[in-house]
This record gives C-alpha cells, structure tokens and sequence, in this order.
C-alpha cells in the first residue's frame, strides 16, 4: 500500500470521504510549525466533511496539471498548500505539502512536481 495514514469523515451528503496521505507527504507535514499543521487538519476536516463540494476559496485546480488540487488552508491565508487528486467518488489521495506559489514559486513548482510523481499511479476520479 502507498499511503501510511488515512482519516475519514461525513460529508454534507451523508457519504464518508476520506484523505490518503501518501509517506513523504507527511514527512512534509511534520517539519512545519504547529500553528500550520492545526491549519491543515482544519483545511483536510473540511476537505472530509465537504467532499468534492468543497467550495473557493479552501481549495482550487493547479493549473497546468492532470487533476492535481491545492487545499488551501485558512482559506487561502496561509503560506502552505496540500496537493492532492481526487481518486474516487469522495477519496483524495495528498501527495505533497509545500510553499504557496506566491511565497516560494520555486518550491511551490517543486511540490507540484513532487505531488504528480507520488500519486502518478492514480487517474482523477472521473476520467
């Protein structure tokens, strides 16, 4: 199995979603400040209890990828994102942490490159 954690939530459908997380992405996770982690577990309890219906500005497509997802924690405030890829009707896999593009553009493409090989065995769901 690729993924070393998973959580799972209800979403405003009455169906449960659930986040992969993949090893190195939460190797990522780990070195940031504590406020950020608090940060993102809000972000990926929104991501479960929402699902796919999760609105703008918590989450947006990165563009110029195959289906890859920002989560963007405290709506889009916080220097950090969680990419990720829908992988079924309410699972998403993450496959990497890393800077918002305004604050590191270098490291924002590093991540979304990161993201799509770690999760280059998943098809967006839908496809």
């Amino acid at each position: 199995m690729l993924y070393l954690a998973a959580s799972q939530g209800k979403t405003q459908w009455g169906t449960m979603a659930e986040t992969l997380w993949q090893k190195e992405a939460i190797a990522e996770l780990e070195m940031l400040p504590m406020g950020e982690k608090r940060a993102i577990a809000d972000a990926e309890v929104k991501l479960e209890t929402m699902g796919s219906g999760l609105p703008f500005p918590h989450q947006s497509s990165v563009r110029g990828t195959d289906g890859l997802r920002e989560l963007r924690p405290r709506a889009g405030r916080s220097r950090w994102r969680v990419f990720y890829r829908r992988v079924g009707p309410e699972l998403f896999a993450i496959g990497a942490v890393g800077p918002e593009a305004s604050v590191s553009p270098k490291g924002f493409r590093r991540s979304v490159r990161l993201a799509e090989e770690r999760l280059r065995g998943f098809k967006e769901y839908g496809e």
